[in-house]
């Protein structure tokens, strides 16, 4: 699909939506527009989440006295 084909299709989606909303009573607009502000900010709240890796490393200090198997167990202990 093209740039063109693209821009037309969303220019199509965009009526189609306008057309629909006409037809419905003002409460159930409110309803849509809701829904729709929803999902935006479920959109923005997923994007924010970066995986934070600052804990790596941590348990460095205990290697020396503990095999990777005992700080597991002690990992699990400390939660």
């Amino acid at each position: 699909m093209d740039r063109y084909e693209y821009n037309l299709m969303v220019v199509c989606f965009m009526s189609e939506i306008e057309e629909m909303a006409k037809k419905m009573p003002p409460d159930l607009r409110i309803q849509v527009q809701n829904f729709m502000l929803f999902l935006l900010q479920q959109k923005k709240q997923n994007k924010r989440r970066i995986l934070c890796q600052d804990w790596a490393g941590g348990l460095r200090d205990f290697r020396e006295n503990y095999t990777s198997q005992e700080l597991q167990k002690k990992a699990l202990e400390w939660r």
